[in-house]
């Protein structure tokens, strides 16, 4: 068997530890990468921030509008009757349907003519565009008994409201307190308050009346204007 010389071995092992040399294209492809990841980062980057910048935008629009749409609500109606002027303020928060639904009777001029048919002192007036005649007996009893309820529960004077019962044809009528009334909640839907006129509707609240709290004289609304100011 052959002998390998020293030198040889020598060469041999300084070939086996010398470092292997990087080829340039796998420096190129890797510079590419990174640049594509890079570039796909900032891409994303943007396309978010420019979605967050139109969603700000939109949610401004949005609320822009319905400020607007809260400040085109009526917030006042001014009840003229043939006694005198009553300026009501509208709780729109409080009963939103109710007082949508007396806009919109308003506004198609619902309440034109309509007369109060029952005037009970120290109670309410009723003002109603179609006369009930089973309501009579009810309105009669509610009034000679009013001094007997609890007063533990009591509603305030002069607060607006309408019937909880639904009229036949779709009809709204009002209810305006003259005292404080304990039991009305259960009967109305209160959905404003008199702010100006009480005087008014204590006037309509003495008429002479029989013993059915009807009106002896005709007193009726003329007309119902909405205000977003008084």
């Amino acid at each position: 068997m052959a002998r390998i010389k020293p030198q040889a071995l020598l060469l041999q092992s300084k070939k086996k530890k010398g470092p292997s040399g990087v080829s340039v294209t796998t420096i190129i492809v890797c510079i590419l990468i990174v640049a594509v990841m890079v570039f796909s980062l900032y891409s994303t980057y943007r396309y978010w921030f420019r979605r967050s910048i139109v969603q700000t935008q939109d949610d401004l629009s949005t609320s822009k509008a319905i400020e607007r749409k809260k400040s085109d609500i009526p917030k006042y109606a001014l009840i003229s009757t043939s006694k005198g002027l009553i300026t009501v303020e509208l709780y729109k928060d409080g009963s939103p349907d109710i007082v949508d639904e007396f806009i919109d009777f308003s506004r198609k001029g619902h309440f034109k003519g309509v007369q109060f048919t029952r005037v009970i002192k120290n109670f309410v007036i009723h003002g109603c565009k179609v006369e009930r005649p089973e309501a009579t007996e009810e309105w009669t009893s509610r009034g000679k008994h009013y001094s007997q309820l609890d007063k533990s529960l009591n509603h305030e004077a002069f607060m607006l409201g309408t019937s909880k019962v639904k009229h036949e044809g779709g009809g709204f009528d009002l209810f305006i307190t003259t005292a404080p009334i304990p039991d009305l909640n259960d009967k109305i839907n209160v959905f404003g308050r008199v702010i100006k006129g009480e005087d008014v509707v204590q006037e309509i609240e003495e008429v002479d009346a029989d013993d059915h709290y009807r009106p002896k004289t005709r007193v009726q609304i003329n007309e119902v204007t909405l205000k977003q100011r008084t």
